[in-house]
């Protein structure tokens, strides 16, 4: 996979979670919230849209991704909004810019997040995982520990899970400086991403935090 096409299409998914999907949720419900669903990901309130694959599907109709951000979203009723209000770091994409995806690249992504999604409420069944559109990752967080999936980011370029406890850990288990990270390409499945998962948590309770 071309690292520029992922990049790009990345971040014009990323786009859409904010600006068509979290942004109007949270106009209508003060809520950021998103998460996966088939085929893609989606508003976890109102209103009830989500990405499948290469179309908007709305209540009445399916919209192909495509035009600029705010146009895609008055198609489907909306007015595109940014978050800055809300958080700092988020895309930095504004409404009038064009959607750009290559669908070899959303598929890259897409699966990525089909993949946590599933390792995570494997991990822990009874939480629910949540698609955050400010840095575009589903994830938890338990026992003052992050889990999730990031499909790429500045740091690292391609799709990977990711455990992030608050306070820093030692040891070589930690790689980053926000904790842990390992490559999907690394990992493969759902189900080596739960047994890093486990790792990740039995080492962060046995390691003393660093204060």
């Amino acid at each position: 996979m071309n690292s520029q096409a992922l990049e790009r299409t990345r971040l014009a998914l990323h786009g859409i979670a904010e600006l068509v999907l979290a942004g109007p949720q949270y106009a209508e419900s003060h809520d950021i919230r998103l998460r996966v669903t088939p085929g893609g990901f989606g508003t976890m309130t109102t209103p009830d849209l989500r990405v499948d694959h290469l179309e908007l599907v709305t209540p009445t109709t399916r919209l192909p991704l495509g035009g600029t951000f705010a146009e895609l979203a008055r198609a489907a009723g909306l007015e595109a909004r940014r978050l800055r209000d809300v958080y700092s770091g988020g895309p930095e994409i504004r409404p009038e810019d064009p959607v750009v995806i290559e669908p070899d690249a959303a598929t890259v992504v897409l699966d990525a997040f089909a993949i946590g999604d599933v390792a995570l409420r494997t991990f822990a069944p009874d939480l629910e995982p949540v698609l955050w559109p400010e840095h575009f990752d589903v994830g938890i967080t338990r026992a003052e520990v992050n889990f999730g999936l990031s499909p790429g980011d500045a740091q690292i370029s391609e799709p990977y899970a990711y455990v992030g406890p608050w306070t820093p850990r030692t040891g070589a288990f930690w790689n980053t400086g926000f904790g842990a990270a390992r490559t999907l390409t690394r990992l493969g499945g759902a189900d080596s991403l739960v047994a890093f998962f486990t790792e990740g948590e039995r080492l962060a309770a046995d390691n003393a935090a660093v204060r």
